[in-house]
């Protein structure tokens, strides 16, 4: 019956909702695939500079842009006098709509647009207009030079965090990410434990700093908006873009094709995109917008600042019993995305009273919303720090201590973990690290000028899934060497992750074909609607979608040549038996498939009208006779030599049923100067746990780049507002200080093996941001073993060290 209602839909769908815990196909298939560290197919478009981003975008008649954004913290636009750019050679006009130009970017998955109006200014570097002209440098000299009156209001607007904290408000918990909780009575449990500690940390704003700016092309085919632009998440995105301006689906196409970056900047769309399709629609022609780097910072997102506290009791022999962990945040008015700072402190120690509580406080600033790993990045520095001050109070290894406060279940819900290997992360990091060799005393190794120190943070990730679609076809194809190739599609981006590789990975090993034998089509919302990029989700939604259309095609091939789906292998090209099989299920087989061919087909295509003669069996299979039949040949028996199919995946009860996450662990190993307090971090080990890897080298990479985000955090990220008129003061690369190759050693990662069932159709989970989760309390943890100084005000730079280190 399964079989029957998939068919009378135009392209039959496998879908599958995660309520129970599932086998994967990837322990049968023949070429194992899945797992290998590939290199990126896409690898060579990019060093050859083919894979084109959305500024190298060109269409005829092409117009620029660039955004004017507001000199004001807080206020109105009173007037823009656009003949000041009289005499400035190639201006066209300046174009500007105070009801529809977007105030501020959109958070990532959300389907409404995001605060609207260009009149009222809320932030020092609100977009109020766009310059248009022939070119790109005409643009930006029209912009700088363009007049704006305003009613300043800077003398009220919020600009000092600190002094804004007497206004701390409730959050939404309807609209965020996390829920203020408690259990037990926190505070006394913490006023009767033995062993405490109660600190505040404070971390600052943060930018993603994607390499490739925000940039859109918008042009208008009669009433329908085409956008290049760079969105992790096209589905939601385009429905962002609709609202904004009015339009409906059929009149919105956006296009992604290769995304250099995202970070969280990209989840929703931003000023730029709303901009250029209103600038478009005005000239009549193309217009492209590309943000100028301090206008990315001053005018799409930010992490935002917290002040976070940390509160620990403990028995003298280290078990937790009481743990709390309270936040303020910041956000734009009538903002409601509250940096979820606690998401792992939920699960991740044991403890029988807890408590996690949000408040927000508005301030006149870029808006604040996901940056990778929102809540745990910043969350598990103050919490790791935490628990690396109780060991030292207890005289506990730090590893000892968590190995003792390890939860058989969620502490809070009460749910078995679908896998938790945090333990296992801490032992192979730590024996590969060398932790034994460590010097648990702070401020006792002195090598030449250099304090040495060690440390060491856990690290955990909830997994999430979204919902996710894709299609897949095999067509008879006499360029390829098997005659045939396989094409997925998806709306599914990438930023830089690898979803063009491992989702060719997956194809392949499934299809049973060449890696060069899978098209992959990403990157437009015109495919099948995916999870997009974001949330660590982004591979296990949106590949499993692949994974499920793959299988359905395996089950409609085991169909046309009468074997169950279950005893079918597909190898290099070829159509196999995946072993013995009881005869007379055989021939029940062969008889499903005949008489499917025979009467159900015919009806269906009565009743339906559809076309489906291709789904019958034209000619007769025997496998009692062959050992094997070209892929190739069974697709050309198909209508129009091609046979496709649909996979759709959505979360269920799994999700509420078990506490899924990945877990891992960081170790830190840093030097700090006896005279300068200069930190130099020497190496660093971190060891996963994300469920099966699909490929090993982009999960590698990944990791290192969530260690390398822990090295900003830890020693030099911040946004510096200025407390007086609200400006950014360090809003290039120059001045915001990111790693670069000098700031970071060689790093080693360690894959722990894992496998779970419960998540998804390929037992994965998120790993990209399991990576960041802990890695800069790690750095903070080795500099207070190097020195003997706990740094509460991060990040960790030298003048926080100088006044206080060892003589």
């Amino acid at each position: 019956m399964a079989l029957l209602e998939s068919i009378t839909q135009s392209e039959p769908t496998k879908k599958m909702t995660m309520d129970e815990p599932v086998e994967t196909l990837f322990s049968t298939t023949a070429s194992k695939l899945v797992g290998k560290p590939i290199n990126r197919v896409d690898g060579s478009l990019k060093v050859s500079g083919q894979a084109k981003y959305s500024a190298e975008i060109h269409l005829d008649n092409q117009a620029y842009g660039v955004l004017v954004g507001a000199t004001i913290a807080k206020g109105r636009v009173e007037s823009i006098d656009n003949d000041s750019l009289k005499g400035i050679p190639n201006i066209i006009k300046v174009v500007t709509d105070p009801e529809h130009f977007l105030r501020n970017s959109q958070q990532g998955g959300l389907k409404k647009a995001p605060t609207q109006g260009a009149t009222e200014i809320f932030y020092h570097g609100q977009p109020i207009a766009v310059v248009i002209a022939e070119t790109f440098e005409a643009a930006r000299e029209g912009a700088k030079a363009l007049k704006v009156t305003y009613t300043d209001e800077t003398d009220q607007a919020a600009l000092n965090f600190t002094q804004e904290l007497s206004n701390a408000h409730a959050v939404d918990e309807k609209k965020g990410s996390d829920k203020n909780y408690v259990q037990g009575d926190p505070d006394q449990g913490l006023a009767d434990a033995a062993v405490t500690v109660d600190r505040f940390y404070h971390t600052p704003s943060q930018n993603s700093s994607a390499m490739e700016p925000h940039a859109t092309l918008a042009h208008w085919e009669d009433d329908k908006l085409v956008l290049y632009t760079a969105n992790q998440m096209l589905a939601s995105c385009k429905q962002q873009v609709m609202d904004a301006l009015d339009l409906s689906e059929d009149q919105v196409q956006l296009i992604a094709h290769y995304v250099g970056g995202g970070f969280g900047s990209k989840l929703g769309i931003a000023p730029e995109s709303i901009a250029a399709a209103i600038a478009a629609k005005d000239l009549g022609r193309p217009v492209l917008i590309t943000m100028t780097r301090p206008q990315v910072m001053e005018a799409t997102i930010r992490r935002s600042n917290t002040r976070q506290r940390i509160a620990i009791g403990a028995n003298n022999d280290g078990v937790i019993d009481t743990l709390i962990h309270d936040t303020i945040s910041s956000n734009l008015p009538d903002e409601a995305f509250f940096e979820p700072t606690a998401l792992s402190t939920h699960y991740l120690y044991s403890g029988k009273n807890r408590r996690v509580n949000y408040e927000l406080v508005d301030m006149n600033q870029v808006l604040a919303g996901s940056m990778r790993a929102p809540g745990e990045a910043v969350g598990m520095i103050a919490v790791e720090c935490a628990m690396d001050e109780l060991a030292t109070q207890l005289e506990l290894d730090p590893i000892e201590l968590r190995r003792r406060n390890e939860p058989e279940k969620d502490p809070t819900k009460d749910i078995p973990f679908s896998t938790r290997k945090l333990i296992e992360c801490m032992e192979q990091g730590a024996k590969q690290f060398g932790w034994d060799k460590r010097n648990a005393k702070p401020a006792s190794q002195l090598e030449g000028d250099w304090w040495i120190g060690t440390g060491m943070a856990a690290a955990a990730r909830g997994n999430q899934l979204q919902a996710s679609e894709a299609r897949a076809t095999l067509q008879v194809d006499e360029s390829k060497a098997l005659g045939i190739k396989a094409v997925i599609e998806t709306d599914m981006t990438d930023i830089g992750t690898g979803s063009y590789t491992v989702f060719s990975q997956v194809a392949a090993d499934l299809l049973g074909l060449p890696i060069d034998h899978v098209e992959m089509k990403l990157g437009d919302s015109a495919l099948p609607p995916a999870s997009g990029s974001g949330g660590s989700w982004g591979a296990a939604s949106a590949g499993s979608s692949v994974y499920l259309a793959c299988e359905q095609l395996r089950e409609m091939l085991a169909e046309k040549v009468g074997l169950y789906p279950d005893n079918i292998q597909l190898d290099n090209g070829q159509i196999k038996k995946a072993g013995e099989h009881d005869s007379t299920a055989m021939e029940a087989a062969k008889k499903s498939s005949q008489l499917f061919a025979e009467s159900t087909i015919d009806k269906l295509s009565q009743t339906t009208g559809l076309s489906l003669s291709g789904q019958s069996a034209s000619q007769e299979y025997d496998f009692d006779n062959t050992e094997a039949y070209a892929l190739a040949e069974v697709v050309a028996d198909y209508e129009e030599q091609k046979i496709s199919a649909k996979g759709q995946i959505n979360p269920g009860k799994n999700g509420k049923k078990y506490r899924q996450s990945s877990f891992g662990a960081n170790f830190a190993e840093v030097a700090v100067h006896k005279v300068t307090g200069e930190i130099r971090v020497k190496r660093m080990t971190g060891a996963f746990a994300a469920g099966r890897i699909l490929n090993h080298k982009t999960a590698t990479s990944q990791c290192y780049g969530g260690m390398v985000f822990g090295i900003g955090s830890a020693l030099m990220e911040e946004i510096i507002h200025d407390k007086r008129d609200g400006r950014l003061c360090n809003h290039d690369l120059a001045e915001y200080h990111v790693p670069v190759n000098a700031d970071v050693p060689q790093l080693d990662v360690i894959l722990v093996e894992e496998d779970d069932p419960y998540t998804n159709p390929m037992h994965i989970k998120g790993i990209g941001e399991t990576a960041i989760a802990g890695a800069a309390a790690a750095i903070a943890n080795a500099v207070y073993n190097a020195v003997g100084v706990r740094v509460y005000d991060f990040p960790i730079t030298l003048d926080k060290l100088l006044y206080e280190m060892p003589e």
